[in-house]
Order: C-alpha cells, then structure tokens, then sequence
C-alpha cells in the first residue's frame, strides 16, 4: 500500500525555493535592527513568567540573572522571542531549539557510550523560522566576548564565526545524502583532531607547553576543551550519587541540600501532607512515564525501583519551574540511576509562533529534541503531573554531560567553540528543514555573516539596557532577588 503524502522537495525545487526567499528578503535585511516601538517592557515580561513558578525559588531565578549581562541573556529568552517577532524571516521552516544560545550546547553521552557534542536544551523547542535560533546563537557569543572582556573587533569576529560555520556547515549538508545527512555528528575524536589542527594552524603557544608523566616522558598539556571531554566520561549515575545522596540503614536515599536540593520527605512536611501521599504520586508519575517509552526500554527500567526523589534547582532562566531528580536502585548495590524530571510549559516562541502541534508540552520538548540532536537520551520520555494542566518530560541525569566553560575562555577558545556550535545548529535545522533551500538563502559570500553579526552587536547593546533596567527593578524593590544560590 503506498502511503499518499505530499512529496520532499527535489534539491533543485529547493534551491529554486531558496533564492527566491533571497530575492524577497536578501541577506542585507537581517542588519540594522532596532527594537519595536511597541516593544514590551522586559521586567514586565519577566515578572508575568514567575506568576506560575515555585514563589520561593522566583528570587534565585532573579540572583542567577543578575551575575552578569550573559547570564541575564540566558534567562531571557522570553524578552529575545518577542523582539525576534519583528525582524526578517525568509520563509524557511525549521525544527527550532527555541533558546540556542552558547551554553546549551555542550557534551553528553549516546546510547552507544561515546561522547558526542551538540544541543542539549529544548524546553522551548518549536517549528519557526530558521534565522530566530541563529541570532539567539550569535547574539549570545557576542555578549560572551563582551563579558569576557575582548575588544569589540574580537566580539564582531568570534560573531561571525559562528555564523559562517553555519552557513557553510548547511551548504554542505545540502549535498550530503538523506541518510549521510541524518546520521551526521560530531564526536569526541573529531573535536580532538580539531582542536590538533586548531592549534597546529595558529601556533597556538599553550600547544607547546609540556609536561612530565610518571615515566619522565614528556607529553602536551591538555588544553581545557580536553580536560572537559576527559571529565565528562566521569559524570554518570554514580558519580551523582556521591554528590547528592548518602546511606542511611543500609539504603540510599538524595541529601537534603536546601533551597537546591530538598528530598520529597522534606517536601512532604512543608506541604502538610504524609509521605505515603508523596510517594503515591511518585509512582504514579513514573508509571505513566514509562508508557511513554519504547519496548525495550521500558523493559530495561522495569529492572530499576524508585527509592527517592527530590526538588533540585537547575540552570538560570528555567530557575522556578518545577524540577525533581527521582534516585532509581537496581538489582546490585551500586546499580543505580537518577532520572531528572523537569517541567515543561509553552515555548515562549508560542506567543508570535503557531501553537505546537502536541497537547503535552512534555511531548513537544521531547518530540522536538529528538529531531534535532543526533542521538538522544534513551530515557526521554513525558507525563502529566498530578495538577492537570502541569507537564514534564524526564531523562537522565549527568550522563557524562558537560558544558564549556565560557567565561574563562581566551578569544582562540571562543572562536573555535563559535565553529562547533555554528556547525552543530546547521546540522539540527537541516534534520527537519530543507537544507539545499536555506543553503541556497544563504549564498556563498558573506552577506549574511555580516548582516547578522550587525543584529548581534545591536542586540547586545538592547540586552544590557535590559539588564540595567532589571538590577534597578531588583535594586528598587520591584523584583526581590537572592545572590549566590
């Protein structure tokens, strides 16, 4: 039986698609930004976001922001939707990460236990036009080279970087094969020969540091991209275990680390409730989560039992959302697993964008995530939460997870990390889009590059205004706020 369904566009369909998307809004456009005149007020908008977060965690949400310009852009992904509403779209639909900003890009490990590098945050994950996840992405390296204190030159070439790396990533990608493309990805043996040549290429002078092993024999010292891909093979269920949980007559169960980390018992006695009621709820919660997984894995987690589960605090701008961590025992002593559990709302892209097509935002973050990255937690999966109009999509928990350490990072570390995550979202958008179309839009020389590192200096100069606007909110009383958590 032939399934009826509208035909992939032919590559030539597609260029033709692309340059005529070039013809009606050229590359040019997307330079001179300027906020709208009827742009909202960006506390406002933070403040109308907190009305459905845990109150008590709303002023860490605050603190976290308020460290720095970058880490009040991390926050703000909501004040980023609204302005990139306005601006230029060539017409090109992608699967969007929503929030692609620097630092939800980093390590983690697939099914197969090798370390690969690409997106890792899809809580506003949305069908869009493919340019709104390239300006978040380039506006955030130019406020990093800003925070990181780089001349303005040196924030304007690390920008472009990463929009070239994009654009030329997707010309590449439009010639690869359907199943070439799908099953490209960047591992831990191609960042390490990378940053060889990396190295090799500049006469980068920490390339010729050495040091003595315990044989006297002399090697290079790793760089710090190479200690965090050596740390991330560390970062498993049990290594999580020394951090968040202890024995207590012969069991384990996660450490009380208040406000970051309360178990459910904790929780239990603030909330006036049994802990028998909490522990219902749990293992209704991770029954219906179990559903939502294959066969064969759903088998494998039938080998694991629930022992504990805790609120935990995690990120910046997610700070105040529901978040939980679930500590699951095997069969052996040391066999355990630890399940993240996080709430997922609308995408803040829903306010400008058509609405997603799934009823669970759970769903939707999970759907989404697993069209862009390619390989993905085994362990993804969705439930509704006991309140009806709550959902949450689950997976694992440092699984040998990392991510760049972007404030210590000199102006060669930022570049070459501007190319691999540049790389990496013209890989995610060519997955769901039609890659030889945006290929095609965006052309061979520079006209993009340069009209979007133009958006990205004007953008970062609107986000410190932004963040000006928000310390004096918190100065003044407007938003209450706690530094340090």
């Amino acid at each position: 039986m032939t399934e009826r369904t509208a035909p992939f566009p032919s590559a030539t369909d597609q260029r033709a698609a692309g340059t005529e998307a070039r013809t009606k809004v050229p590359a040019s456009a997307h330079a001179g930004w300027v906020p709208a005149t009827d742009r909202p007020d960006p506390v406002a908008v933070l403040a109308q976001q907190n009305l459905t977060r845990e109150q008590d965690l709303v002023p860490v949400r605050h603190g976290r922001m308020m460290a720095s310009p970058f880490t009040f852009y991390r926050g703000a992904a909501a004040i980023m939707a609204a302005d990139l509403a306005s601006t230029p779209a060539a017409g090109l639909q992608v699967q969007l990460c929503g929030d692609a900003h620097l630092s939800n890009f980093g390590l983690f490990g697939s099914p197969e236990r090798r370390l690969v590098f690409d997106l890792n945050d899809f809580d506003e994950t949305l069908p869009g036009p493919f340019e709104y996840d390239v300006k978040r992405m380039a506006a955030s390296f130019t406020i990093a080279a800003r925070n990181n204190g780089f001349t303005k030159a040196q924030g304007r070439d690390i920008t472009a970087a990463s929009v070239r790396a994009y654009r030329e990533a997707m010309d590449a990608f439009a010639r690869m094969s359907t199943m070439e493309l799908w099953y490209a990805h960047l591992a831990e043996t191609d960042i390490r020969t990378q940053l060889d040549q990396a190295r090799t290429s500049t006469g980068d002078k920490h390339s010729k540091k050495t040091q003595k092993d315990k044989n006297g024999k002399s090697s290079k010292k790793p760089t710090a991209g190479e200690k965090a891909m050596s740390k991330a093979h560390t970062r498993d269920s049990l290594q999580a275990l020394s951090k968040l949980g202890e024995q207590v007559d012969g069991h384990y169960r996660i450490v009380h680390q208040p406000p970051v980390v309360i178990p459910a018992r904790e929780l239990a006695r603030q909330g006036g409730v049994t802990q028998a009621d909490v522990e219902g709820v749990v293992r209704e919660q991770f029954q219906q989560y179990r559903g939502t997984l294959q066969d064969d894995r759903r088998r494998l987690l039938e080998r694991f039992q629930v022992v504990d589960a805790a609120r935990k605090v995690v990120g910046v701008g997610s700070v105040g959302t529901r978040a939980y961590i679930a500590l699951l025992q095997g069969p052996g002593e040391d066999d355990v697993l630890f399940l993240q559990v996080k709430e997922a709302g609308r995408s803040v892209l829903e306010n400008h964008l058509p609405k997603s097509a799934y009823r669970n935002a759970g769903e939707r973050v999970v759907q989404g995530q697993r069209m862009m990255q390619a390989v993905s937690d085994i362990y993804l999966g969705w439930t509704t939460g006991a309140q009806t109009d709550r959902h949450f999509y689950w997976r694992q928990l440092r699984d040998m997870k990392a991510s760049a350490q972007i404030e210590v990072m000199a102006v060669d570390g930022l570049t070459f990390y501007a190319g691999l995550c540049g790389w990496t979202l013209a890989r995610a958008h060519a997955r769901s889009g039609q890659p030889a179309a945006i290929a095609e839009y965006l052309g061979q020389d520079t006209d993009f590059d340069k009209a979007v590192t133009d958006f990205s200096q004007r953008y970062a100069d609107q986000n410190e205004q932004d963040y000006q606007a928000f310390t004096k909110a918190i100065s003044t009383g407007q938003l209450p706020a706690v530094e340090g958590v």
